[in-house]
């Protein structure tokens, strides 16, 4: 279970992200993604969960279209592939292939409570700051 901290940021960016009108696009399970999902939620927003197995009835209760799509962790990359850009919010190994996806697809990466350094994403500290640093990126690629 993430921490405290975590979840609290997650749910605060899931709500930001859906008052801005933005879809949300995650793994769709427990934890962090269950944070966000109901951040959007609690605003109106639009949630997808990209699951890992075969059953579109494990997404967390806040998912509004569940895509089971038996491919395990391969997963990661159609979140990465139907994704504009990603906030990596605390996270496992899980979010470091995700990170690594998207880097790869030169899609920006914003990190918020993350373990990790790497090279490509921008560190943000806050929830606010995280969706501003993403905003700017998609602004000013598609400029």
């Amino acid at each position: 279970m993430a921490d405290p901290e975590a979840l609290a940021g997650a749910e605060k960016i899931g709500e930001m992200i859906a008052r801005r009108g933005y879809q949300l696009i995650c793994g769709g399970y427990g934890g962090v993604m269950e944070a966000a999902c109901r951040g959007a939620k609690s605003a109106s927003g639009t949630t997808i969960g990209i699951l890992l197995g075969n059953n579109r009835y494990e997404a967390n209760d806040f998912i509004d279209m569940p895509i089971a799509t038996g491919m395990g962790i391969a997963r990661n990359s159609i979140i990465a592939h139907s994704a504009d850009a990603a906030i990596a919010i605390s996270g496992s190994f899980g979010t470091l292939s995700e990170i690594a996806f998207f880097l790869q697809l030169e899609k920006p990466v914003v990190t918020l409570l993350c373990p990790w350094q790497i090279a490509g994403t921008i560190p943000a500290n806050t929830p606010a700051e995280a969706l501003k640093m993403i905003e700017e990126r998609i602004w000013a690629k598609n400029a």
